[in-house]
């Protein structure tokens, strides 16, 4: 049965503020966490969330944070600070918190990962490592696993950027296939869950969009969307890397971890396809032609 108890979220970025606004919708109580009090927080309030200040790496803001939450939505942006986060928070959740469930936003890639392969990015292994340590931790753990967002801007401002100059997204991809998510698709399986955890315990979700395509097939699906020609232009790695991704001025471990995505694209680790979505919410994931067709002045200008 689902209930209405208060929700902690952390990381209130696309996908927390998504949830934020799904839980809102139905009168869930939330608190949201936020390192700054700032124009993102006044809209966070605006939402109807409660906003304390916290750092997931502190532990005495984590629990003032946790006092009176019965679940917890842990994400944070991509950071070298993930597994020391992930550890805070499993150890003043242990000690302070009295949770029914805790969620926690991963990445697809760990179901691909072992204790000891190395192709990963950093960022990719404190995903793993941070698993491990919340599942060690005996807490009601959830461990949600999406692939690439469908709002990153590798499929939104940099396509957008090519196909208005000259009809063609250009990424370095290869023949890889992929199946990337929306983020409204991810945060309503989240909130899904966070409505009603206790079926949720010890389970894992892999969250994808309805079916992998490769790019060919991808710039097909803008060009329906669009209704104009778009093709897919492959760009070796290490050309884009030089002369599109460091031009963006990235921290280095940002930049490290965008690039080994783009490498494992290549090497077809993304070809991955799930239902859970579906299963989780009964609507199925958006397609890419439904994603970008509901964007289409952004894609075209």
């Amino acid at each position: 049965m689902a209930v209405k108890s208060l929700v902690l979220i952390t990381g209130a970025g696309g996908v927390g503020r998504t949830v934020l606004e799904k839980l809102r919708a139905r009168d869930v109580p939330v608190r949201v966490m936020v390192r700054r009090d700032d124009d993102r927080a006044a809209q966070l309030r605006a939402l109807g969330a409660e906003v304390v200040l916290g750092d997931l790496t502190r532990p005495e803001t984590v629990a003032a944070a946790l006092k009176g939450a019965t679940s917890m939505y842990f994400a944070m942006p991509v950071s070298p600070d993930h597994l020391l986060a992930a550890t805070v928070v499993a150890s003043v959740a242990r000690e302070y918190g009295k949770l029914d469930a805790l969620i926690d936003m991963s990445q697809m890639t760990v179901s691909q990962m072992t204790a000891t392969s190395t192709a990963e990015s950093h960022q990719q292994r404190l995903h793993w490592l941070a698993e491990q340590v919340l599942n060690w931790s005996a807490l009601p753990v959830v461990h949600i696993r999406p692939t690439s967002f469908l709002d990153n801007p590798l499929f939104t401002t940099l396509p957008a950027q090519t196909i208005r100059q000259n009809g063609t997204i250009e990424l370095p991809f290869g023949a890889g296939r992929t199946s990337p998510i929306a983020v409204d698709d991810v945060a309503r399986a989240v909130a899904t869950v966070l409505r009603n955890p206790a079926p949720h315990v010890g389970r894992v979700y892999e969250l994808t969009g309805p079916r992998t395509l490769d790019m060919t097939e991808m710039a097909d699906a803008f060009s329906k969307a669009l209704g104009r020609p778009v093709s897919y232009v492959d760009i070796p790695l290490e050309t884009w890397r030089a002369e599109v991704l460091s031009t963006i001025g990235l921290p280095p471990h940002i930049e490290e971890h965008i690039v080994t995505m783009c490498r494992l694209h290549r090497q077809n680790r993304y070809d991955r396809a799930s239902h859970d979505v579906e299963a989780l919410t009964g609507a199925p994931a958006q397609t890419i032609e439904e994603f970008v067709a509901a964007r289409k002045n952004f894609y075209v200008g």
